[in-house]
């Protein structure tokens, strides 16, 4: 990049540059932490709600009981999403992917919040709230409406978790798998500057409204190099298929220098922290389900993987399975991602709007210099 004055070399990837100030979450890489306003990951999901966790994002605090039951009634209320946008999603093909959907569906919310381009602080926070309702019965809607079912109508007595099993299941799940997946929803709320939620940044930074800039942030986690690792993880499974060919095949992908999904992390160089929770729950639905077969393929690659690489297992290794012993189908995983992510990204645009400046970075040219235009007959 040439500044007349200067010149700053590029960072591929943007690796390693701060691009922003943030007290929303933390990534230590090193030690393998993850702090969401200063509370460590394993004791929120040990402890705290997704709810709780959302007021967190958004406040900077945990909510006392008062403030929880404010803030929880709600986005209750804000469950039943418009009907115009639900008939909008009975005219798609059936054939669309869920994450298409979901951004064309979000992004149509917007026409039915009069207050939904505000970017102060009260206003801001409505339309927080309404798309944090909304986007688990968009996601739970469209997994009915594509496989000839009625859509189901949200129950404004059930948390986010149970109301987005309920939804997509047509019956309330039972508090195990409740609870797992409201801690499965903890664990991916917010994850730093991912890029998603920098998407999210830049967009409002731009002063877009709400609805804009989480549409924006739905497209960028559409990406496979982000969202999408943990329906490749199960993919990979069922392509193995065998707990005995594990060997045979993880040998074979190492030689081929075949990416294998779901290990390593851009920003971890020791143990997910968020892994740590969900190998639990994918060993806690094996012994619920009697289907021992996935979790063990994991652990095996699990194994391999630090033995001959030393490279971990990341959210998404566990969370493959996890969500497969419940029933749910590979192409959801990643509109679950931003159902759980929706809080992390509306508590960045949040704290955007807050201090906003425009992010407009240079960049370092590359190209020639000195060109001279030449008659098209000449050329």
């Amino acid at each position: 990049m040439s500044t007349g004055t200067e010149t700053t070399a590029a960072s591929e990837g943007l690796r390693g540059v701060v691009a922003a100030q943030s007290a929303i979450g933390d990534v230590n890489g090193i030690e393998g932490k993850l702090i969401y306003q200063g509370y460590d990951i394993h004791d929120l999901a040990e402890h705290s709600t997704f709810e709780e966790v959302i007021y967190l994002l958004w406040n900077g605090k945990l909510p006392n009981q008062s403030e929880l039951n404010d803030l929880t009634k709600q986005i209750r209320a804000s469950y039943e999403a418009p009907a115009e946008v639900i008939g909008l999603m009975k005219s798609f093909p059936k054939e669309a992917d869920p994450m298409d959907v979901l951004r064309t569906s979000v992004s149509a919310l917007d026409f039915y919040d009069k207050d939904g381009h505000g970017t102060d602080r009260e206003n801001a926070m409505k339309a927080a709230v309404k798309i944090t309702g909304q986007i688990g019965t968009i996601a739970a809607a469209w997994d009915r409406i594509r496989n000839g079912k009625d859509v189901v109508a949200p129950d404004k007595s059930l948390s986010i978790a149970e109301n987005f099993l309920y939804m997509l299941r047509g019956e309330k799940p039972d508090a195990d798998e409740a609870r797992m997946f409201d801690i499965a929803l903890i664990l991916h709320a917010d994850h730093e500057l991912n890029a998603s939620t920098f998407t999210t940044r830049v967009v409002a930074g731009t002063l877009a409204d709400m609805y804009g800039a989480v549409t924006a942030g739905i497209a960028a986690l559409a990406g496979p190099l982000h969202g999408g690792a943990n329906t490749n993880v199960m993919k990979m499974l069922i392509e193995i298929d065998d707990p005995a060919k594990i060997d045979g095949w993880v040998d074979e992908a190492l030689a081929s220098k075949k990416k294998i999904m779901g290990i390593g992390h851009a920003v971890y160089k020791t143990e997910d922290p968020r892994a740590t929770w969900l190998r639990k729950f994918s060993k806690q639905m094996a012994d619920k389900k009697g289907e021992s077969k996935w979790y063990e393929m994991s652990q095996r690659i699990e194994h391999l993987m630090l033995e001959k690489k030393g490279m971990y297992p990341n959210v998404d290794f566990y969370s493959a399975s996890t969500y497969y012993l419940m029933g749910i189908a590979l192409d959801m995983y990643t509109p679950i991602f931003a159902v759980s992510r929706i809080s992390g990204w509306t508590g960045h645009i949040l704290e955007q709007y807050a201090n906003n400046k425009l992010i407009r970075p240079r960049a370092e040219y590359i190209g020639a210099r000195d060109q001279k235009y030449a008659p098209i007959g000449e050329r």
